[in-house]
């Protein structure tokens, strides 16, 4: 009876590392991203530390805000002065219902001049223009 209480928790071990390794494919599967070059990883620590909130942390919005990945926010629709004045100095609510966007508290011009290029290379990454 030993042995056989060792196959049982053998086989329950075994099963329940299948379970796990399956899930964490399908979770990778669903959440890739692109790799992120190494040139716009500093606009991403920046984007994520202080757009991702209401943007999202891959640029497809929240309930607080809009996708970055719409057709609004391509470059000949919103070129890249748009979202300087965004983040520095806020912005009136015309294509959504979330509400004026006030001015990012602490984000530099600098900051922007890395963001902006990482928020366009995801667009492009992503497929949207």
């Amino acid at each position: 009876m030993h042995n056989n209480k060792r196959i049982v928790i053998g086989s329950l071990l075994l099963l329940v590392a299948v379970m796990f390794s399956s899930a964490v494919i399908v979770e990778a599967g669903v959440s890739k991203q692109p790799n992120v070059p190494f040139k716009f990883a500093v606009g991403k620590k920046k984007y994520q530390a202080s757009c991702s909130v209401c943007h999202g942390k891959w640029l497809g919005g929240t309930e607080q805000g809009p996708p970055l990945l719409h057709g609004f926010y391509k470059p000949s629709h919103h070129g890249d002065p748009s979202f300087y004045r965004a983040a520095l100095k806020g912005v009136r609510a015309h294509h959504w219902k979330f509400g004026n966007m006030p001015p990012i508290n602490g984000i530099t011009r600098k900051d922007m001049d890395a963001i902006v290029p990482f928020i366009r290379w995801l667009q492009q990454a992503k497929g949207l223009y």
